[in-house]
């Protein structure tokens, strides 16, 4: 099974998150848990490759 780093906060009535590697792709759930299965789902999406020019989020060392 793989991890990946996402972002979440809570608003109003429903959870708001991306994943850490898509910052400009967001969605929401009812809860928590409804919120990481959408995200499972979206990271499948993007990942898939039959999304064309999806943005990606990356760290660059400096020295």
């Amino acid at each position: 099974m793989k991890a990946t780093g996402f972002t979440y906060w809570k608003s109003d009535d429903h959870w708001v998150g991306y994943l850490d590697e898509y910052p400009d792709y967001m969605t929401q759930g009812e809860s928590l848990e409804d919120l990481k299965e959408h995200l499972s789902d979206l990271y499948k999406d993007l990942t898939s490759g039959e999304i064309p020019n999806i943005r990606h989020h990356a760290e660059l060392e400096l020295a």
